[in-house]
């Protein structure tokens, strides 16, 4: 299955969910899908879609 490509709570929760119906262990499940999210993250800080200002 694919997996949802976005670092939002529902994303993440879903990758989850789809890492352990393909059979794999929850630690390789959350594993896997923090690093997805981890990933678009980093992508869309690249594209300018995160207001990356803090105060």
């Amino acid at each position: 299955m694919p997996l949802i490509h976005g670092y939002s709570k529902k994303s993440i929760s879903e990758n989850i969910k789809r890492e352990m119906a393909a059979g794999k262990s929850q630690k390789q499940a959350i594993a896997i899908a923090m690093d997805i999210a981890r990933k678009a993250k980093k992508k869309a800080k690249r594209k300018g879609e995160i207001n990356a200002k803090k105060k």
